[in-house]
């Protein structure tokens, strides 16, 4: 098996590393409910994109308790 033959620097190391940073998602609002969603996503809230509804969104039973 091969051993490194020399310790990795850190600023090597940084190198390597320097695209593995996380990113905050990007948020657009839902222009049918106004509620934040994805970007080129159907809204999570209401089922809407691009101006026509595309998933069917369950609502919880009146009465109904979580347990």
């Amino acid at each position: 098996m091969g051993l490194p033959k020399r310790k990795v620097s850190h600023a090597r190391q940084g190198d390597r590393r320097a695209h593995a940073a996380l990113a905050t998602p990007k948020l657009v609002e839902c222009s049918h409910c106004h509620q934040p969603r994805l970007q080129h996503h159907a809204c999570p809230n209401c089922g809407w994109y691009r101006g026509r509804q595309v998933l069917r969104i369950k609502t919880a039973a009146p009465g109904a308790s979580e347990r």
